[in-house]
Formats: C-alpha cells, structure tokens, sequence
C-alpha cells in the first residue's frame, strides 16, 4: 500500500511540476508577445494562462489592454478596470485611457474616469486642468503655476496648459523668466530654450547666446560676449557670475562689483540672494555680509537654508530663528528647521519655548528625533518595545492575493511589478499588518522591502525589523579585523544598499558597502588581495572586507572623527577635510553644513541609523551628539584621535560625488 501511495504522490508531484514549469513558459511567451505587440500570440498566451489557473494570468490581460487601448470602446476598458480593480496595475491603465480621451477632447468622460484615479502622473495631471478651463473654470489656470515653476520638464502635453495660462495672462513675464533661471541653474539647456521662446522679445537666433554661455560662462563674461540690453542678456551674465562664484566666489564678486550697475534692482537683488548662498555653501565668513543685502523675503526657500547655515556657522542664534520665522510654514515644519529653531531658543535661554519644540519632536523616530531628545537630557536608552506579530497575523498577510502574486513575480526577477504589488497591498495597512507583512519580507529575505515596510508604521514600532543585521557573522568579523564599531558598520551598510548584495549606484559603487571599483582595486592592491577580480564585489565576504577596510582608513585620515570619516566614505576624504571648520564646531553643525545634499543627508541617516543599531546589538550605548562629537580646528576630534594615515587616495577613489 504504502509502494501504491508514494508511486501516486510522485506522479501529483511530476505531473504539477510540469504544469508549473508549462505556466511559466507561457507566461515568458506572453511577455515577449507584449514587448513585440503581437496581439494574436499574447492574447492566445492570455487565454491559456487563465485555463491553467496561473496566479500571473491577469498582467496577460494587462498587457494585451495597453496595446490594444487605443482601439478599444468605452464598455471594454470600463469592464476591464471594474475585473481589475484591486490590481496596482489597473490605475496605470485608468491612466493612459485618461490620456487617450484627453487627447480626443471627450472631457465628459475623462472627468468620470477621473475621479478614481490614484497614482501621480503629470501628463494627467496637466489634462485634468486642461479640461477644467475647457469646461469653464478659470481658476484652473491659476493651480497651473505649480506644474509650470520647476526645472523639471514636463510632459510635452502640459504646453497646452501653459498656453491657455499664458494666453489668459495668468503665466506672465516673470514667471517665464523665473523658470528659465531655474533651469540653468540645473543645467537644463534645452528646456531653458524652450522655455525663453514664450518671451516675444527672444529672436531665435539669440538662442546661441545660451550655449555659448553655458559652456564657458566664465570665458563669456571676461569676452564680455553677452550685450546687457536684453532681458535674455541680463539673465544669462546673472548665470555666469552665478557660475563663476560657485567655484571661485571671490572671482565671482569682483566681477558683480563691476557689472551690477548694469542690472535692474530686481535682478541686482535676485544676484545678491545667489552670492550669498554661494558664499554660505563655501562656509565663507563674509556670507552674513552678503545676506545683509537681500530682505528674507526675497529669497527663495534654498537661499534661505543657507542664511540659516551661515548663522549656524557664526554661532548667531538670533539671525538663525529670525530667518526659520521668515520661511514658508511648509518650510518651517520640516524636522530639520524645527529642531534647529529649537536650538536658537534654547541658546538663547527661551528654554520652555524651545522644550515645546524638543517634546514632539523627540517622539520621531529620526536624526532630528534623536538631537531633540539629547536636548531634552535622555539618552538613547532604546527605542519603544518592539510589537512582534503573530503566526496568524503573517499568514493572513501570506494568504492576500496581491502579496502572493508579488512573491510569484519576486521568483520571476520582475522586481518591478512585484514591488508595485506590494505597495498596492500594504497601501491601506495598519501598524500591525504592516509589521506582520515586514516579517514576511524578512522572512524572504527581502531585507530592503522589509525595512521599507516597518518604516511606514505610526504608533506601533517593530525596530528589529527597521534595522535589521543580517549577515552578521560576517560583518561582525570584519568590523573587528579592523577596530570599528560593529553598530556604525550596519548603520553605514543599512544606507548604502539596504542590504541588497546587487545593488549598484548611478556612479559605479557596488554591493553591500557600496564600494567603487577604483576604491575596491585599489584596497586590493594596498592590502595584497592579489586573487580580486572586478566581479567578486557583489560577493558578500568580499564587498564587507573591502568596505570595513575604506571604512577603517577614511576613520584614521579623519582622526578618528567619525562623523567626518562617514562623510569622507561617502564624498571622498578631501572634501570631508575641506568641510572641516578652522574653529571647533559641534559635529551636528558639521553635518548640517555639508555643501553636498546627497552627503549631508547619508552623514545624518548613518549617525542615526548608528544609534538604533548600537542598542539591538549590545554595543556601547552613546547620545547622537555623543557620537556626532566635536570637530576641531585641524579637522580632527576633540578627544580619542588616531593618527592620520599620510597616503592619499588616487583621484578616482576620493569621492563618490562632486557638487549637489
């Protein structure tokens, strides 16, 4: 009986494996269908997925609705989005038929199907507005004004809108201007041109004057090869004094000194608010100066920021809140100018009025969470409790169609469409679903997502999750092979990957540590790694070996000073020098004064990250401003220095990144 029974059971077993492996070839068939948009393949694949029961065989449905769209009827398309409703890909379908009705002028329909679109898409957003000012309301032209002042461009459809706004004088002159500054500021050429031929008075034969300016703005200016006349004239020296001070300020105000008298006041106030934001960003002495010039209220919300830094950089509490009370109340509620506005009160001796900062603050679960609470008097003595959640809790969240379809694409490698399964699923989670869906990704070892998802709980926390440690073995092995803090390692390797052992950077760096391969060949070299080959730096070991020793050796260049040597492994350790104060300065400041957004912000989240992880591993517990320290004159610290490492770094390896 039993041979009976096994026989059987391995015959179930063959005969599922088979149809598993059939459903996985036909779905492979019908993507490559899709991809060629053969309609006949893809929807024979479509209907053979639905008879085998194929968890997938609904994005069969999918793709053959996106290629078929435009032919489809209104009936078709509803009926589809109604089957389809709890499936994170039915709103981008909402959404390319949104467009399609859009572009045929059927506003009665669009504006039906619009109200349940979810996703933030700015082509639709601009035909929404579009069509509210073809069916009479006016003030959609005004709401216009966000989508038009960025340096971003925008969908080729949102010209329309912008006509309509400039036709109805709503986007005037200044406005044009305004974001034809923007986008030279961001290196936008060719959006800059377009956007400057709204102005009539542009002939398109002055359009060269912007590449010979962007190109060389410095050789513009001492060729003196742009007339002052013009509106475009103006704007463009604006950007090449602008550019020149960026990198060589003193240069940069001898030339505005020269020049200014040929500017309108307007503009003259527009370059005074630029100067000294180059000059905050330098750490120069004299941006204070500089700012002196330009009333608060006409600075932009960057030039702004950087008047708070400057202040920070003097020690000038009074300039520091006064210019916080001066920004947007958006501006103003962001974490960082409120722990900071806390700070001038307490420097002050307004202590209760800066507590009623420190209080709420403190219970975020931040960098600036952790200053306020330093603050406050507490050290990080642990996070709250952790919520574990239960077996049943993680297999109801197993047992929900969109999270098994996003485990069936996971095995798939379409990552993608497996995250946006996800996402659609935990959209509406509550602290504890979101937990018990955090522990199944851990429990895939999906370590990113797992953090991604404990991160978005409110009142109940699970910080095990949040932070989690894998490969600890190793890390732990390596961290001590090179004297380092085993809690700063997972801090530093939690923002640079997440965890993810294939993650690659825009610029090159790989693996766990994100190291460069210029930095990784040339540790190899130092350390006589003499068997490294280039395609071992996804290895685990390897990319932890390597990253624990950069991080080892950018700790002695900065004198043990560990705030400046996670700077300097992000940047380079000469631009973690040069940030380097000629005074003594808090390390909080230090960080907050980094010219480099990218670099601040990976220095504030590792510290943070640091913390966290200090507490779960048992390691020794140390306030943030503990561990932020205090950065002396010479760029070192105050206490437990190391000798600096005399070496260099070759040019390839110093820094990751090179401006904001």
């Amino acid at each position: 009986m039993k041979f009976w029974v096994t026989l059987f059971s391995t015959f179930l077993f063959s005969v599922s494996s088979a149809w598993a492996m059939n459903a996985d070839e036909t779905f492979a068939h019908a993507q490559s269908a899709y991809q060629s948009k053969n309609i006949k393949s893809l929807a024979d694949d479509a209907n053979q997925l639905h008879a085998q029961n194929y968890l997938l065989a609904p994005y069969a449905d999918y793709w053959l609705m996106l290629i078929t769209l435009g032919s489809s009827d209104k009936i078709a398309v509803r009926n589809f989005l109604s089957q389809y409703a709890d499936f994170p890909f039915s709103d981008r379908v909402r959404g390319e038929w949104l467009k399609s009705l859009a572009r045929r002028q059927d506003w009665d329909s669009f504006f039906e199907e619009q109200a349940n679109f979810k996703r933030e898409d700015i082509a639709v957003s601009c035909y929404t507005l579009e069509g509210r000012v073809k069916k009479g309301d006016l003030i959609a032209l005004t709401e216009g004004k966000a989508l038009w002042m960025t340096a971003s461009d925008q969908p080729s459809n949102c010209e329309t809108l912008f006509d309509l706004m400039q036709a109805a004088k709503v986007l005037t002159q200044d406005d044009i201007w305004a974001r034809f500054r923007l986008a030279m500021q961001q290196g936008k050429v060719a959006l800059a041109k377009a956007i400057v031929q709204r102005d009539a008075s542009v002939a398109k034969t002055d359009l060269k004057l912007i590449d010979v300016v962007f190109q060389n703005p410095q050789a513009a200016l001492e060729k003196k090869s742009i007339p002052f006349k013009s509106h475009l004239g103006r704007a463009l020296n604006l950007y090449a004094i602008d550019k020149l001070a960026r990198s060589q300020l003193e240069a940069g105000l001898k030339t505005w000194a020269t020049l200014s008298s040929y500017f309108e006041s307007d503009e003259q106030m527009y370059m005074w608010g630029r100067l000294a934001m180059q000059a905050a960003r330098r750490h120069d002495t004299d941006a204070l100066n500089l700012y002196a010039k330009v009333k608060n209220a006409e600075l932009d919300s960057d030039e702004l920021a950087w008047k708070v830094r400057a202040a920070l950089l003097d020690k000038n509490w009074s300039v520091v809140s006064a210019t916080i009370d001066d920004m947007s109340a958006t501006q103003q509620d962001e974490p960082v100018w409120r722990y900071w506005k806390g700070r001038a009160y307490k420097e002050q001796s307004a202590v209760p009025k800066a507590n009623a900062i420190f209080v709420p603050l403190s219970r975020e679960h931040t960098y600036y969470g952790l200053l306020a609470r330093d603050e406050l008097g507490d050290l990080l003595s642990g996070p709250p409790s952790n919520y574990i959640p239960t077996e049943s809790e993680v297999l109801a969240i197993k047992n929900q169609p969109a999270i098994q379809r996003s485990i069936e694409l996971q095995r798939l490698d379409m990552r993608w469409e497996s995250r946006a399964e996800w996402a659609w699923a935990t959209k509406d989670y509550d602290d504890k679903q979101m937990l018990a869906a955090a522990e199944l990704a851990m429990r895939q070892t999906w370590y990113d997502l797992a953090i991604n998802t404990a991160e978005k709980t409110k009142f109940v926390h699970n910080f095990v999750l949040r932070y989690p440690a894998p490969y600890r073995e190793t890390v732990q092995s390596f961290a001590k092979v090179n004297g380092l803090d085993e809690a700063w390692v997972y801090g530093l390797t939690r923002q640079e990957s997440r965890f993810v052992t294939y993650a690659k950077s825009g610029v090159g760096a790989s693996g766990l540590m994100q190291v460069m391969p210029a930095t990784a060949a040339w540790i190899a070299k130092r350390t006589g790694f003499n068997d490294y080959r280039q395609n071992m730096i996804h290895q685990t070991e390897t990319n932890v070996k390597l990253g624990t020793y950069y991080l080892r050796y950018t700790l002695d260049l900065m004198s043990g000073q560990a705030a400046m040597a996670t700077a300097a492994y992000n940047a380079g350790p000469g631009n973690a020098k040069h940030w380097a104060p000629k005074k003594s300065m808090e390390g909080a400041i230090y960080a907050e004064t980094i010219p480099i957004l990218e670099t601040r912000q990976y220095v504030q989240k590792v510290m943070a990250n640091t913390c966290f992880y200090s507490h779960q591993l048992g390691t020794k517990t140390l306030s943030l401003k503990q561990r932020l320290g205090v950065i002396t004159g010479d760029g070192g610290a105050t206490s437990g220095s190391v000798n600096a490492v005399s070496q260099s770094i070759s040019e390839d390896v110093d820094n990751k990144y090179s401006s904001d």
